[in-house]
């Protein structure tokens, strides 16, 4: 096998699209998905909107029996998956499943399973609760159900770091290919964290855009009058493959994962490090890792949630780790259109990384109308942008002082 590790398949469920095709055409169009919450009441609730997933047939992935018997975030992960893997035309077969692994992380997991059953043990006592409880609520079974039902036998577990999850589940997935652990992984996150518990927290929190009267321009990343993220439901899936691997097959090939870095911050819960200092530190580190000069990135897919400090904090890494050469970037966040899906946010992002660099257009970051003079970078504004790109980089930051970066490179054979 070689050192090489490219992107074959992308799966993509989120407010904007329940498929890939769907969602990039969605985003090149600067669409917003956040709409008012109609699944609960959210009358006692300060925000009462959010990035939702509308019109998903989970029943199209898995068996209804299944489908009732899992939660709604590993629904998401199953479509994601199924896509990804029915795009990469790679094929599972008895020869090659010891090969082929799973890393499918979640923030939160089953949010929805655990509301509805703490609220059956409480009105109709402890005799009632699904004996599936447990299986629906725990991170880890994503990757377990979609391992067992795609029929993958190789590395098999779940990354847990807040938002900063599905980019460490690819960045991981990436590295075991590399050493030989595999020669395929399904990589990625999944959330369904928009629940009358998740909201209140984050409400309570202070951490989300109380723009009630507008939802589809509350998110708005880097622009001054920004007041909080936008929560958001969803899962990114890639299928990860050894370059030979893939070329041997003749596959088509997204791009290549050339750089991985994760830091913690060791500073605060929440609140990033002065300046972003954890977040340049991962920069720098898949940065040298790809063995990529900060000069020849030409696109960032940011982190870009909307909040105060983690905007600054953002632009201050970018401008302490790229330099001059931070004027002259494309930088966009996708969570201005799609909300913040928590723990799958990374494996969508690295996913519209990807197709940047395939496609050779860059999505715009909207609701872009009010210049902060902290943050003096190209967010390009409102537009999406057709630009070759050669180099492109996905950050994620995530509650707990994770982070986590990706370094994507076009494919040139």
């Amino acid at each position: 096998m070689s050192s090489r590790v490219v992107i074959t398949g992308i799966g993509m469920v989120c407010a904007v699209g329940n498929d890939t095709a769907t969602t990039w055409r969605a985003l090149c169009e600067g669409t917003s998905g956040a709409q008012t919450i109609t699944s609960f009441d959210t009358t006692p609730f300060d925000t009462k909107f959010a990035a939702v997933v509308n019109d998903f047939d989970a029943a199209q992935y898995m068996d209804r029996k299944e489908v009732r018997r899992n939660d709604r975030f590993v629904h998401f992960a199953m479509g994601a998956a199924r896509q990804a893997l029915d795009d990469s035309g790679f094929e599972i077969t008895e020869e090659n499943a010891d090969d082929v692994g799973v890393i499918i992380g979640s923030g939160i997991g089953g949010m929805n399973s655990c509301h509805e059953q703490f609220k059956v043990l409480f009105e109709r006592g402890p005799d009632r609760i699904s004996p599936f409880f447990i299986t629906m609520f725990i991170t880890d079974i994503a990757a377990g159900f979609v391992s067992l039902t795609v029929g993958a036998r190789g590395p098999n577990f779940a990354t847990v770091s807040a938002c900063a999850t599905g980019a460490n589940a690819i960045g991981e997935a990436a590295e075991m290919i590399r050493r030989g652990d595999a020669v395929a992984m399904l990589a990625g996150g999944s959330e369904a964290a928009v629940t009358q518990m998740g909201l209140s927290s984050f409400g309570n929190m202070k951490a989300l855009s109380r723009r009630n009267d507008d939802p589809a321009h509350a998110s708005r990343p880097f622009d001054k009058e920004r007041d909080g993220f936008v929560m958001g439901d969803g899962a990114g899936v890639l299928l990860l493959e050894d370059e030979e691997h893939a070329r041997k097959r003749g596959a088509r090939i997204y791009a290549e994962v050339v750089g991985y870095g994760s830091t913690a911050d060791a500073y605060h819960i929440t609140e990033p490090a002065p300046h972003g200092a954890g977040l340049a530190r991962a920069m720098g580190r898949a940065l040298g890792k790809a063995g990529v000069a900060p000069d020849a990135v030409q696109y960032i897919n940011a982190h870009g949630t909307a909040t105060h400090l983690n905007d600054l904090n953002e632009t201050q890494a970018i401008k302490s780790v790229f330099g001059d050469h931070a004027k002259r970037l494309a930088i966009s966040s996708t969570k201005s259109m799609i909300g913040h899906t928590l723990g799958a946010s990374g494996g969508i992002e690295a996913g519209v990384t990807a197709l940047t660099l395939y496609h050779g257009v860059i999505t715009p970051t909207i609701n872009y109308t009010t210049p902060d003079p902290e943050l003096d970078l190209d967010f390009t504004p409102n537009e999406a942008r057709e630009a070759k790109v050669d180099v492109a980089m996905s950050n994620s930051m995530g509650f707990g002082g994770h982070n986590a970066v990706l370094v994507l490179r076009r494919y040139n054979g």
